[in-house]
């Protein structure tokens, strides 16, 4: 449960016919720009501008970006590869490792106990080690948790690197990228929240395109779908499916407004080799694929029109144009935070009667 996340929500599903991921976001663009006009009187600049996945997480720590503030992250890796803070130089020895970091603007003059706050929400909240941290002074001085690790001319590189001015407040995270982006993602916003950038009259929308096909599980030990496996890759990246199945991008699609996804969607897959290419790459032997989607696989031999499609989350979307902080704001008898429902008193003790139509049994588990 989160501020734009309930058991029941509305959602509005479009599928198309022979078209393309260019169709499905210029009949969406169309539809937003009428929507807004229509009813908040705002205009939609289009075409939308477009960021694919790597760009947003490089830039963002995120794939539904905010952009009604600035803040981006900067990778720092070259520059502190050499130094002996030991923070940034065992991150470095990660696979997929870096050392990045956000320049909060004239934050310079923030209190330690504040920056302790937020030191405290990266590690409990999202995983960090730890968050460093450098205030830049006039006369090329800086205050920093980290400094003493590091040479006078690596302080003054890194701050360079930073856009660092004085008045200014450096926050670094290093680890691997995944955590790195998480971290500092959710740092960019709880900062731009805490100092007052976010606008609710600005609209800024933003498509996030070029998604990863596949992305690796630790739990499972293999790789699993990002969307789901019948996400059509594209062409061009097909042939390292055997090779560097991690490298191959999706023809998925989400749209952004001010940092929440409203929609998101794909081209599908409609040949058959593809699909059960696919299936192999997932961990399904041909039999399994064929035992649990053999309805389609079959489906496909007689011929399937391209297709793709888009979702909105329709309770989202109000939220957003109504100015809400929470979707439980815009929805009739919303669950509460435990999800309980006040109006039904759901969840609530059933009889006997309805436990047997329903061939369920209860049974005591032993302390």
């Amino acid at each position: 449960m989160r501020a734009n996340r309930q058991p029941e929500f509305t959602q509005i599903d479009m599928e198309m016919s022979f078209v393309d991921a260019e169709d499905v976001m210029d009949v969406n663009e169309r539809l937003l720009s009428y929507l807004f006009k229509k009813v908040l009187a705002v205009d939609v600049t289009l075409p939308i501008q477009r960021i694919s996945w790597k760009k947003a997480m490089d830039r963002f720590g995120s794939d539904k970006p905010d952009l009604r503030f600035g803040m981006e992250l900067v990778n720092v890796s070259e520059i502190v590869k050499g130094c002996e803070f030991s923070v940034f130089k065992n991150a470095l020895k990660l696979q997929n490792g870096s050392v990045r970091g956000i320049n909060a603007k004239g934050q310079g003059c923030m209190p330690k106990k504040k920056i302790d706050k937020f030191v405290d929400y990266c590690v409990k909240g999202y995983g960090a080690k730890g968050l460093a941290y450098a205030f830049v002074q006039e006369g090329g001085t800086f205050k920093s948790s980290f400094a003493k690790f590091m040479k006078k001319k690596e302080m003054t590189a890194l701050v360079r690197a930073m856009d660092g001015q004085p008045g200014d407040l450096l926050l670094f995270v290093a680890d691997s990228n995944k955590i790195v982006w998480n971290v500092l993602g959710a740092l960019r916003l709880k900062l731009a929240e805490t100092i007052g950038l976010l606008n609710k009259n600005d609209y800024c929308f933003v498509w996030i395109t070029e998604f990863p096909l596949l992305e690796w599980s630790d739990e499972e030990n293999r790789f699993m779908a990002m969307h789901h496996p019948f996400t059509m890759p594209i062409e061009e990246d097909w042939n390292k499916i055997d090779t560097d199945p991690g490298s191959v991008r999706a023809k998925a699609y989400d749209i952004v407004l001010n940092g929440t996804e409203l929609g998101g969607g794909s081209v599908r897959i409609h040949q058959n080799d593809i699909q059960e290419k696919m299936f192999e790459v997932l961990g399904f032997s041909k039999e399994e694929a064929w035992k649990q989607f053999g309805f389609m696989l079959s489906a496909f031999k007689y011929g399937v029109p391209p297709h793709a499609g888009l979702a909105y989350g329709l309770d989202r979307l109000v939220m957003l144009m109504a100015q809400e902080d929470s979707i439980r704001d815009v929805i009739t008898f919303p669950k509460m935070k435990d999800a309980s429902c006040l109006m039904l008193q759901a969840p609530a003790l059933v009889d006997d009667k309805q436990l047997k139509e329903l061939a369920i049994s209860i049974c005591q588990r032993k302390e």
